[in-house]
């Protein structure tokens, strides 16, 4: 069965980002973008919320083809392009979307359906509520965390509603230059 990865960048207290959506606190590098470049071909699909995968169907499906696009953009807007897009809204309609599609309700029957499809890893990258609601259904599998070196004090919280423990394994850790420390954490099943 395929797992779900909840890919965020989080506070050393917990916040994913500002009460307004702020994330200008996240440090990132060529090292992180290296990092995290090869680590996503392990997966073939895509999570988003609706904010997060307008915000970024507005950048990377056009980043990598500016004149002025970095290594990074490239590569990440050829990623992107290519991956199976999932969108978690209420709201939005699949007006002819390209390679994506919306989840509207029937959360946990329409995301086991996909898990059970034959594929790779898929990466739920950032989208608060939408990791809130597969978090209360018990849906994520893996939590691949870029603890950054700041105490927001207040924001969003990635851990809320949960009615129940969930046990983590450590698979791996990794310090960068700039500060940030990787954990990646699957769920234990024991």
């Amino acid at each position: 069965m395929r797992k779900i990865i909840s890919f965020m960048h989080i506070s050393l207290d917990g916040f994913v980002s500002g009460l307004k959506g702020e994330m200008d606190w996240i440090k990132a590098d060529e090292e992180i973008f290296d990092h995290v470049g090869k680590r996503i071909k392990e997966g073939d699909t895509s999570l988003y919320g609706r904010l997060t995968y307008q915000m970024m169907e507005n950048y990377w499906s056009t980043a990598g083809d500016k004149p002025e696009a970095t290594k990074h953009e490239i590569d990440h807007s050829k990623w992107y392009k290519k991956v199976h897009k999932v969108v978690l809204s209420k709201t939005m309609k699949d007006f002819d979307l390209t390679n994506t599609e919306i989840i509207s309700d029937n959360l946990s029957d329409r995301i086991n359906e996909i898990k059970q499809q034959a594929g790779k890893d898929i990466l739920l990258f950032g989208s608060p509520t939408a990791a809130h609601s597969l978090i209360q259904q018990n849906l994520i599998d893996g939590y691949w965390l870029f603890v950054n070196p700041i105490i927001l004090g207040q924001g969003i919280p990635l851990f809320t509603g949960v009615k129940e423990k969930i046990k983590l394994k450590l698979l791996t850790t990794r310090q960068f230059t700039c500060g940030v420390t990787e954990l990646n954490y699957i769920v234990d099943v024991e």
